[in-house]
């Protein structure tokens, strides 16, 4: 049985919903975390309602904050409880997914995943498994989980941004071109990639704007 995620929402600026942007937070984080870009972005994507679902997992490590699925190395936890964790978050997130597009009235290619380090380890590893691709993954600061089962597990195949600071000391750059490999090797021929300069564990100026001209472009806006 899948959970249902609590989700903050910012609306479109023109009142009328084109296209839908869903925010995946980070471990220990959680929804609103990423909610505040909806400002920035809504000003250039009027007709994008921004989603930010809370993960369903509360995160030992940060009372405040959730998680997809434990992670070993960091809470202790067996790798037995993290692939338990995130395969029932993979149930969850697509359950959301599914519930939202009805909702909104939306198609897939109206839909873009933006996810941030843990989050864009859960937007690699769901959007490729849905049967119907999204516009676009926006990937920051994270990594391709299990790539060596892509391959023959891969179902529909979307355009996808890759973006990493170059002084991430959480996740390492190098993450960014082992998934590109991994990306394309699986047959995705859309994928880009943008490294922020002296950047950490973050979301720096020069990616949103990277971003923002991905989503424009993917949602044909």
């Amino acid at each position: 049985m899948t959970r249902v995620l609590t989700a903050g929402r910012k609306e479109p600026l023109s009142g009328s919903t084109r296209s839908i942007v869903v925010f995946l937070h980070g471990y220990g984080a959680n929804g609103a975390d990423l909610l505040g870009l909806a400002d920035p972005l809504g000003e250039h994507l009027p007709d994008t309602l921004f989603v930010a679902p809370d993960a369903p997992e509360d995160c030992a490590g940060s009372p405040m904050g959730y998680q997809w699925f434990p992670i070993p190395w960091i809470d202790g936890s067996s790798e037995e409880e993290a692939m338990r964790g995130m395969s029932a978050a993979v149930d969850d997130l697509n359950a959301f997914l599914d519930a939202l597009m009805v909702d909104e009235d939306v198609l897939p290619e109206q839909v873009v995943l933006f996810g941030f380090s843990q989050g864009t380890m859960m937007s690699l590893h769901v959007a490729p498994r849905r049967e119907d691709p999204v516009a676009g993954i926006v990937a920051f600061s994270g990594r391709l989980l299990e790539p060596d089962l892509l391959v023959d597990e891969v179902v529909s195949k979307m355009p996808i941004l890759l973006v990493h600071g170059d002084a991430d000391d959480v996740v390492p750059v190098q993450s960014l071109p082992e998934a590109a490999e991994a990306l394309q090797k699986a047959g995705f021929t859309d994928v880009y990639a943008h490294i922020m300069k002296g950047t950490g564990h973050g979301i720096a100026p020069d990616g949103l704007s990277v971003a923002l001209a991905f989503m424009r472009d993917k949602l044909s806006l």
